[in-house]
């Protein structure tokens, strides 16, 4: 009773072995009844046949197709004799084409479990044989024990289906695909193995619109659909939600496996009828090759996650194959993501200033605060390189509050000693801070600690935000602006504003966006844009900057345009503190510029 189902054969071989002799029979087998199928299996036979035909009729046998004592088997609960006559014809000529043996006597004993007949102890003797009372009366219990190990096993094996199956669709779930992918990696396995992650774009827009059920069908419908198109031995696991992964059990290199990617994802973007609708959803795929013997399970998984996620940054419905360049990408977020936290408070943060002039004069008129991160191992990271981690660790409102406190309390600091007198500083805010219930308080308390005006202080934000939480915007800059602080919307211009959120916010200036202005000189669209928001602004009464001005011949643009405030790495790279000072100190930064005679007083001026 030790036996499972992955011992089950050798066993019951073991024990019919013993019955073939003890009942000096020539021929034992056990089967097992599939109710779904209506048919018997055969589990185990002794002795294994020779010349075993190819497909084997006693493999499965269909009781609706069966011979005359296979049929009435099917609901049977008592021993069934079939002897070498006229009567049981058809039965001697399934055993003839099965074994070649012609002319035998067969009993059938059924295994009985709850009063239902589960299976089959059957032996087969060359020739005409008695069976007495007492010898079925002693299979009938050797068949009883038969049923009740069979019992457990189909048990076991139902458990571990269930253990290793997602419910919803069938298919194998997360354990079922570690085990599948620790066995293709094994030394010595077939390679490389390619995996691909799958996820739905935007699946819960199907749900809130046709409701749970209809996106359940819809997983069903994908699930078979995959089936269908994949091979019978390819690995196909549902994560949870609308995520998948596929092993396929052909060795692929990184062309085969991307051009397989491409038509997983023409599979999955067909449309499907649900809930009354046809619909269709995107689907991204990332892909991993792994390398048995030298690429762990973990590894394939996460590198086929970072490629999803590189597919899914564009948009969605996309497909990327994991590189070296991926793998560097990530292992930076990673090391970020650990270390960032101690940043905030072990003194590794640190602000660079960013000159901001009157492009007429060189004046200096303004600072922009941008924070940098002394990385023990990998030297000054620039913020690209870590807030957006920050933002999606939960971390952007610390590193926040410690980038506004710490460009106060430096800003402060130059005004005590006579410096930035007519000079604004500008912080930028992440979407974290400006929905913050507490924001507004918070700048007030860091304005009154180190005595700042609010008018010398600029917060800008992104268009981006404005358009996440209109309402809540507006509460937020409604409370700054009475304490007189500045608003500037940062990257403007590239697609999110409009004029009506323009109206509805009390912003004081807008910030082109650096694409637009790099490109002034060579392209006639985006000077085309950058007039056009120049003339918005003005009409709005909104100050105008343009940021990343890198050439003399964007920055004579912008001043022919009526836009004469300015920053970029033609007047100064973003520098330290120590660095600012002598630019403070002078009030001006130099600059070559051979501009046009222009008026004062205008956008920006």
């Amino acid at each position: 009773m030790g036996v499972d189902a992955t011992t089950m054969v050798a066993a019951t071989e073991r024990v019919l072995a013993k019955l073939v002799e003890y009942f000096d029979v020539d021929f034992s087998y056990l089967r097992h009844t599939d109710r779904e199928r209506r048919a018997t299996v055969l589990v185990a036979e002794w002795p294994p046949r020779e010349g075993v035909p190819d497909p084997d009729p006693l493999r499965i046998v269909y009781f609706s197709d069966a011979d005359s004592v296979f049929r009435s088997l099917e609901h049977a609960t008592e021993p069934l004799i079939a002897r070498p006559s006229s009567e049981y014809s058809d039965y001697q000529e399934t055993v003839r084409k099965a074994s070649g043996i012609s002319g035998v006597t067969g009993a059938a004993v059924p295994l009985v479990s709850r009063g239902e007949p589960t299976g089959l102890l059957g032996f087969i003797k060359v020739g005409d044989r008695e069976w007495s009372t007492r010898e079925l009366n002693v299979l009938k219990a050797i068949a009883a024990l038969f049923a009740q190990l069979q019992a457990r096993v189909v048990a076991e094996e139902r458990l571990r289906y269930i253990a290793l199956h997602d419910d919803l669709t069938g298919l194998a779930n997360r354990r079922a695909l570690l085990e599948h992918m620790e066995e293709r990696l094994r030394p010595g396995s077939p390679g490389p193995v390619a995996t691909f992650f799958l996820d739905l774009d935007r699946l819960k827009a199907l749900n809130d619109f046709l409701g749970h059920t209809a996106g359940d069908n819809f997983i069903r419908t994908l699930s078979a659909r995959l089936r269908e198109n994949l091979e019978p031995t390819d690995m196909i696991a549902r994560l949870g939600g609308d995520e998948f992964v596929i092993v396929p059990a052909k060795p692929m290199d990184a062309v085969a496996a991307e051009l397989e990617a491409t038509r997983l994802q023409q599979l999955i973007i067909r449309r499907v009828s649900v809930g009354g609708e046809s619909v269709s959803r995107g689907a991204s795929v990332g892909v991993a090759l792994g390398i048995p013997g030298e690429t762990t399970v973990a590894d394939v998984l996460r590198r086929a996650d970072h490629a999803l996620l590189s597919a899914k940054s564009g948009g969605g419905n996309g497909v990327a194959v994991f590189t070296d360049a991926m793998r560097a990408q990530f292992e930076l977020q990673d090391d970020v993501e650990l270390n960032l936290r101690g940043a905030v408070s072990d003194g590794s943060l640190l602000l660079h200033y960013q000159p901001e002039v009157d492009l007429r004069t060189g004046r200096i008129v303004a600072l922009e605060a941008l924070v940098r991160w002394q990385h023990p191992t990998r030297g000054l990271l620039p913020p690209g390189a870590f807030v957006g981690v920050a933002e999606a660790t939960n971390l952007a409102g610390e590193l926040g509050r410690w980038v506004i406190r710490t460009a106060c309390a430096q800003f402060a600091a130059w005004r005590a000693r006579g410096l930035a007198a007519n000079v604004v500083i500008r912080i930028n805010v992440s979407p974290v801070q400006l929905v913050s219930l507490d924001f507004v308080e918070s700048i007030e308390q860091v304005l009154r600690e180190y005595g700042i005006d609010g008018s010398s202080v600029c917060l800008e934000i992104t268009e981006h935000v404005v358009v996440q939480d209109l309402t809540r915007t507006q509460v937020t800059l409604r409370g700054l602006k009475r304490m007189g602080v500045q608003i500037a919307i940062d990257d403007f211009g590239t697609g999110y504003s409009s004029l009506s959120h323009l109206k509805a916010l009390p912003v004081d200036a807008v910030k082109i966006d650096r694409g637009f202005v790099q490109r002034l000189g060579v392209s006639t669209d985006d000077l085309a844009i950058v007039k056009s928001i120049v003339g918005l602004a003005g009409s709005f009464g909104l100050g105008v900057v343009g940021e990343g001005v890198e050439t003399a011949v964007a920055a004579r643009t912008l001043v022919g345009l009526g836009c004469y405030r300015a920053q970029g790495f033609l007047i100064s790279r973003p520098v330290p503190p120590e660095e600012v000072e002598v630019h403070l100190a002078a009030g001006r930064i130099p600059l070559d510029l051979e501009l046009p005679k222009v008026s004062r007083g205008t956008f920006g001026g």
